[in-house]
């Protein structure tokens, strides 16, 4: 099998090839009445804070009907319904789920595999679109946002706050961070054993990675997901499954600085480039899944918008059985 590496060591000959197809800014902006018509609900209960309006593991006061049981001796007779117990014969209480607000943590790859692209935009042009409207949606409920920033080590630290203050200052500050030089490999593992350490409550994780990064990260992921829900964001560029016939050329890999000599007139090369490619994405579609998480795919050749309403319906159309999951366990979450 054609080695790994070379996905990545390409990025510099197809950066090179069409330098005029790399623009910086998506073509057009989402419109804010889409953005309006969207949610973004959580498929597991973990709101914890007050103030928001996601479901919460705990039950109270809320507007979300979860059952009616017979009272016993501790209750709060506030939630007496005297209507049913009057029926029945017997104290009822009528219980439902708090409503809560929930922590959310961007993990942000700034490596320098992140900046390129040979599409509408660089692979960080499309993660920083997709924080932005992720942010915007999750806001509205009255989620924190935290964020780290990481390439081949962990930058940045930002704790979690609420507003659209907040969620401008986090965009500045990964825009800020990704000019800085970090040379070496990505350690996503890293990345996620720092945010694991900094995490006060159970939470939403993004991770925003185009995942060219160090083996080894499986355990840490599966570590995460089982005490948090986890979302993995794949940026990709149509060009990184294909190997263009131009001839001989000196590839440099962009993190590490290795360069090697290709003759990509070689027919068998480019097929297994491509096989290669395939394995690749599919090796990774199976080891998020065992490890618990959910993949959403975004590509430079289209709009964050489009890509993150097709990854929401259907979580939309999951989330029934979630919920239901969820509440049968709902002493293990």
């Amino acid at each position: 099998m054609w080695p790994d590496s070379l996905i990545k060591l390409c990025k510099s000959l197809l950066a090179r090839e069409e330098p005029d197809a790399r623009p910086s800014q998506s073509r057009s902006a989402p419109s804010a009445h889409v953005l309006r018509r969207l949610d973004w609900h959580l498929m597991r209960p973990l709101a914890s804070s007050l103030g928001g309006s996601e479901r919460s593991p705990f039950l109270g006061p809320g507007v979300e009907f979860s059952e009616i049981r017979a009272y016993q001796p501790g209750d709060d007779i506030r939630f007496i319904d005297w209507n049913i117990s009057a029926r029945s014969e017997q104290p009822m209480l009528r219980e439902a789920y708090v409503e809560r607000a929930a922590d959310v943590w961007f993990l942000l790859d700034l490596s320098a595999s992140t900046r390129w692209g040979t599409a509408d935009c660089l692979k960080l042009d499309r993660a920083l679109e997709f924080v932005t409207l992720a942010g915007q949606l999750l806001n509205r409920a009255g989620n924190r946002l935290g964020a780290l920033l990481f390439a081949a080590r962990p930058l940045v630290v930002i704790p979690p706050s609420v507003g659209q203050l907040h969620l401008q200052q986090l965009l500045v500050r990964a825009r800020q961070a990704q000019s800085g030089e970090d040379v070496g490999p990505t350690d996503l593992s890293a990345a996620i054993t720092k945010v694991q350490a900094v995490m006060r409550r159970r939470a939403l994780v993004i991770i925003v990675s185009d995942f060219l990064v160090m083996a080894g990260w499986q355990g840490a992921l599966s570590k995460l997901a089982r005490r948090h829900e986890v979302i993995a964001v794949r940026l990709s560029d149509p060009r990184e499954g294909l190997l263009p016939d131009i001839g001989l050329v000196t590839l440099e890999d962009p993190e590490t600085g290795r360069q090697l000599f290709v003759d990509t007139a070689d027919a068998r090369l480019r097929g297994r480039f491509v096989q290669a490619a395939q394995q690749q994405s599919e090796q990774l579609r199976t080891d998020l899944l065992k490890c618990g998480a959910e993949l959403l795919q975004i590509s430079t050749d289209e709009d964050a918008l489009s890509s993150l309403i097709r990854f929401l319906r259907t979580r939309h159309a999951r989330r029934p059985q979630a919920a239901l999951a969820a509440t049968r366990g709902k002493g293990d979450v």
